[in-house]
């Protein structure tokens, strides 16, 4: 995980191993199905493929993160709760605030909607998230999963 971008909660390099192998089910959305090079984490992810080409085998950087904001948030560094209200401003011009979203391609918001598994002995958990329909589940250690909280809104950042 990136220290220094403290609202990142997650990030790692997938490479495809498949994408829409159960069909194709909407025209404009595909599933790609990933693994992590670092974390051995297992990753299944619908995207806009509109706005997003991607192709079995390829490589991409993906970060979760609770915040589009590059510094820390509200309660850290002396930011007040109206500076950091302002703080994930983005606009189709370009105009406002400048944040991780520089530094990506692709990038989608959401919620953290389920957490299974970590029950008993296994370590091994299961993160979902739903960005406006579009689905995401990351599967792996629970030590890598730690900062991402049921409930909690999350930003999905690809890059190639």
């Amino acid at each position: 995980m990136t220290a220094n971008a403290s609202n990142i909660v997650f990030d790692d390099i997938f490479t495809i191993s498949a994408i829409d192998k159960e069909g194709k089910k909407f025209d404009r959305v595909s599933r790609l199905y990933a693994h992590s090079k670092n974390y051995d984490m297992d990753l299944t992810l619908d995207y806009n493929i509109e706005l997003y080409s991607l192709r079995e085998g390829q490589s991409f950087a993906l970060a979760l993160a609770s915040s589009l904001a590059k510094g820390p948030t509200a309660g850290g560094a002396g930011i007040t709760e109206e500076e950091d209200k302002d703080r994930d401003v983005w606009r189709p011009d370009g105009k406002g605030r400048r944040g991780l979203e520089e530094d990506y391609e692709y990038v989608m918001y959401g919620k953290v909607y389920r957490f299974d598994g970590g029950g008993g002995t296994s370590e091994i958990v299961t993160a979902y998230a739903s960005f406006g329909g579009l689905l995401m589940s990351l599967t792996g250690s629970f030590r890598h999963m730690t900062s991402i909280v049921l409930g909690d809104p999350v930003y999905i950042l690809l890059r190639k």
